[in-house]
């Protein structure tokens, strides 16, 4: 079985390459010339049966082929005109590409023509030069070399003229040959010649004279009265020829030229009128000419030269301005007029008349003056003139012109609704016609006030070319009617174009966490300037989408709101035009962690909280200082008061029993009134002795409340004791009384208030020392209201 398999590939391996090595398309690599047929053959020894063809892998009919025996078929290609093209023949059952080959077509120079010529720095004679030019559709990349062969009557074998590689072919020394003469028929064919093919052209017929070029002419220009006189020669005077003169304004287009023809007779000279020429303007004229059938000559050496002022091209188009009279009524005229231009010959005079209609209409001429160059200044009255211009050329007058001043309050006529309009530099202004019937209008424009510019018109609008740009104009339209002239309306000053709204400039970003207040300004504007409409915010993060906020064109300042905290933003602005826009640079800021506006608040509270801690501090302190220095109170001044009994303070609480400096370290006692030295209260015993009184504590704490007990009880037990007490200090004005710790209770049996006893020696051995505060009464006066 393995081998069975090995033999049928080895078969197959077989057949395969004897297709492939007896297989093939022929001729290879074809050239055909453009429009031309051809027939290409297939062979294959093994391959028995159909075939087809295909050209640029596109299925040819099977009408193209034809089946020459058992092995070979040929494809017919008629009007081939493909630049190149591959055919390939293939297996009809299998479609196996059995052979191809490539097809490449080439076509022939036409439109040959050729030229008898001369030396540029020739002088005549018989011409130099030969020169032919074809031209040929190239499509292969290889060199193809051209040859130029020539015959003639007296020489009907074909001669080399000369060779190139271009399109173009020149014989020089053409007149020592001997092939080329001037007489009789010549014949010239062109050849392309390449390592594949070989092509010649249709063959060009022609006669010398009608290839011969004649030298270019020599002109002559003069400048007369009004026109140009062109004159010039050839070197064909003898010979019928054809001449044509160019002619423009220097600096003018290529499509303002003029050409004027003239045929000439054998031996006649050039010559021609140039008649629509403008006054005092530089021309440029040249000519050419060439025999009957025969190419143009190169045109003459161009000349230029001003022409000569026109009398009736003097359009002197007088104008004046008319200031509004001072406190003396007296006016100033600006005369202004168009200029005889500089490039006019001669001398040239201006002079201003000035007349008044005075002495019942007649026109009296009073002022008469030579004037410079426009605008001249004169001044006059309140009543009406008239300016006249005159001007002079070598003495004579050439021209004049006359215009109206009107008088002061004068009733005239004059234009209503006028509008200006601008657009790329040109400004159209259009008015409504006044009632009256006028001849005209004159519309006057100034950009400084000094320079004018004026011109006159039939209609009720007019556009103004050749203005300064972004500069603002006063238009002026001025109605004319009978040799007068109406009342001047001013239009609204119009720019003739505006300028760009130059850059913007962001002046300031003060960011917070989540907006930033933003503030921008542009350049100093123009007063053309582009008006604006609005402005356009841009702003963006680095990986964000760019987003963008409109503002009206009057605000300059806008807050980005919805802010990222601690994020770095990208802004500029745009501002929009109707002529344009202006861009900012780019600014760069990055929002705050937190809102900046809680951190003053946050500062002034913690100062505020500090201060009041600081504040209170210092007065506990002072308070404390005060407290450590207070001294002792004087035992002098304070007296002991004996304790109510249990049944007195029944229902009325005054203060609780005095008790021992052991029970309690600040026990309240009870101050006795001090005693009066004169008052109308005071009472003597008859021994002359001051009785004191010993007022009670709770009617000394609440003076309108009297107690239940009986009072000449209180006072006499009061002054027994205030006289013990004086007896014992030994003098009546002692500052210190006698002080005794309080009975008991029991000890006192049925009174209320005991005077003190007077002390043992024990008792003075062991003094019982008691303090006393100030403020006890204070301490207690709650329990006394009650």
């Amino acid at each position: 079985m393995c081998c069975l398999l090995l033999l049928l590939v080895v078969v197959i391996s077989t057949a395969e390459v004897r297709s492939k090595n007896t297989c093939d398309v022929i001729p290879k690599d074809v050239y055909l010339e453009v429009g031309s047929d051809t027939e290409i053959m297939c062979w294959c020894l093994y391959v028995h049966g159909k075939v087809f063809w295909t050209l640029n892998s596109e299925i040819l009919p099977q009408s193209w082929s034809r089946s020459i025996n058992s092995s070979h078929t040929a494809v017919s290609l008629r009007n081939f005109t493909l630049h190149k093209a591959t055919l390939q023949c293939h297996r009809h059952d299998t479609e196996e590409i059995l052979g191809g080959t490539t097809i490449r077509t080439y076509s022939k120079p036409t439109d040959v023509g050729c030229m008898w010529h001369y030396k540029n720095d020739s002088w005549g004679g018989v011409p130099q030069l030969f020169t032919c030019s074809w031209k040929h559709q190239l499509h292969v990349s290889e060199q193809i070399n051209y040859t130029v062969q020539g015959s003639s009557w007296l020489n009907t074998s074909q001669f080399e003229i000369c060779s190139s590689q271009v399109n173009t072919c020149t014989f020089k020394d053409v007149h020592l040959s001997g092939n080329i003469t001037l007489v009789g028929n010549h014949n010239v064919t062109v050849r392309a010649k390449t390592s594949h093919w070989e092509v010649y052209s249709d063959p060009y017929e022609f006669e010398p004279q009608h290839i011969l070029q004649i030298l270019p002419p020599k002109l002559n220009l003069t400048a007369l009265s009004g026109h140009l006189l062109a004159e010039w020669s050839t070197s064909a005077v003898s010979k019928k020829h054809h001449c044509q003169v160019k002619y423009d304004k220097v600096g003018g287009k290529d499509a303002s030229e003029k050409v004027l023809n003239k045929t000439l007779e054998p031996r006649v000279k050039g010559k021609i009128t140039i008649d629509k020429v403008e006054s005092c303007t530089y021309y440029k004229v040249s000519v050419r000419c060439a025999l009957d059938k025969a190419p143009w000559s190169d045109w003459s050496r161009e000349k230029r030269l001003v022409t000569q002022l026109r009398g009736s091209d003097v359009k002197l188009q007088l104008w004046r301005k008319v200031t509004e009279p001072d406190q003396d009524g007296i006016r100033k005229v600006y005369a202004m007029w168009t200029e005889i231009p500089s490039t006019c010959q001669g001398a040239f005079l201006y002079s201003i008349h000035l007349t008044a209609n005075e002495h019942h209409g007649i026109e009296i001429d009073y002022v008469h003056t030579l004037c410079g160059s426009s605008p001249f200044q004169i001044s006059v009255n309140e009543d009406a003139h008239r300016l006249k211009l005159k001007v002079y050329h070598n003495d004579a007058l050439l021209a004049e012109d006359s215009v109206y001043v009107p008088a002061v309050g004068e009733t005239l006529p004059r234009v209503a609704n006028v509008q200006t309009s601008s657009r790329q530099g040109v400004i159209h202004v259009s008015w409504d016609a006044p009632a009256q019937t006028v001849t005209g209008y004159m519309i006057d424009w100034t950009h400084d006030g000094h320079q004018y510019s004026w011109m006159e018109t039939n209609s009720t609008s007019m556009s103004l070319f050749g203005l300064l740009e972004k500069k603002p104009h006063n238009i002026t339209v001025t109605p004319l009617f009978d040799g007068k002239t109406g009342l001047g309306t001013q239009a609204l000053h119009i720019c003739s174009s505006v300028s760009g709204l130059g850059r913007v400039f962001i002046v300031s970003i003060e960011a917070s966490d989540k907006s930033a207040h933003m503030i921008w300004t542009t350049q100093p504007q123009e007063v053309c300037s582009a008006v604006l409409i609005h402005y356009v915010v841009f702003y963006r993060t680095e990986q964000g989408r760019q987003l963008n906020i409109t503002v009206d064109g009057t605000k300059q300042e806008i807050d980005l709101k919805g802010l990222t905290p601690d994020t770095q933003y990208s802004t500029y602005v745009m501002a929009v035009a109707l002529t344009g826009v202006g861009h900012s640079n780019t600014r760069h800021f990055n929002t705050k962690k937190f809102d900046p506006r809680m951190v003053r608040p946050l500062i002034i509270f913690g100062v505020v909280i500090i201060v009041v801690v600081l504040f209170v501090g210092l007065c506990c302190a002072i308070q404390w200082k005060k407290f450590l220095k207070k001294q002792v109170p004087n035992p002098g001044l304070s007296s002991v008061a004996l304790w109510p009994s249990a049944s007195h303070q029944k229902g009325m609480v005054l203060f609780r029993p005095f008790s021992y400096p052991s029970e309690s370290l600040c026990e309240p006692v009870y101050m006795e009134q001090p005693q009066p030295i004169s008052t109308p209260d005071t009472h003597l015993d008859p021994t002359g002795v001051h009785k004191e009184q010993c007022i009670d504590p709770a009617v000394v704490a609440e003076p309108d409340k009297r107690p239940h007990e009986p009072e000449n009880t209180f006072n006499q037990s009061s002054s027994m004791e205030s006289t013990g007490l004086l007896s014992e200090g030994g003098s009546p004005l002692s500052p210190y009384r006698s002080q005794s710790s309080v009975e008991s209770p029991t000890q006192s049996g049925g009174q209320e208030w005991k005077r003190l006893l007077p002390m043992t020696h024990q008792e003075l051995a062991t003094p019982l020392s008691v303090y006393v505060t100030l403020d006890i009464f204070d301490q207690y006066q709650g329990n006394f209201e009650n």
